[in-house]
């Protein structure tokens, strides 16, 4: 079973929240993949990443980059991980078939659009059903806060 934690979204979009949790994730020696529901949005954290600031250095990749085997941070539309990642970011309501391949997922959703969360309500309760370890992250003045 995967331990699954839900991002509530409230004071910034993935752009700024994924670059410290990717940071976070390749100190831990570990490979991630970002699976986002749109090409828009791939396209926007595809340059976001580079662009971050803190950690200065995410090195990934995609399927216009290639290479996927190389990339300790892949991009995709896909339900994949073709470098082997264990730590699975779902963006915008993107799911996955294969929850219990990955060992850590986040699911980063929009706390701003009803729609999304209650989407996030329904994949929350199914991950719980399936017997996923699941938590709750609410972002705050003071930073992530966790919620029950």
């Amino acid at each position: 079973m995967a331990e699954i934690a839900f991002y509530h979204l409230l004071r910034a979009g993935p752009e700024q929240v994924l670059p410290p949790l990717l940071g976070r994730t390749l100190a831990l020696g570990e490979r991630a993949v970002i699976r986002c529901a749109s090409a828009e949005r791939l396209a926007a954290l595809d340059d976001a990443l580079w662009l971050a600031a803190s950690p200065d250095w995410l090195p990934h990749g995609s399927a216009a980059s290639g290479e996927a085997d190389l990339q300790p941070i892949w991009l995709t539309l896909a339900d994949e991980a073709p470098n082997g990642a264990r730590f699975l970011f779902l963006i915008d309501g993107a799911e996955s078939a294969r929850l219990d391949a990955f060992t850590r997922v986040f699911d980063l959703f929009d706390g701003h659009d009803e729609a999304a969360l209650s989407a996030a309500r329904a994949r929350w309760q199914a991950c719980r059903a399936a017997g996923h370890a699941v938590t709750y992250w609410q972002q705050g003045a003071r930073g992530w806060e966790k919620k029950t």
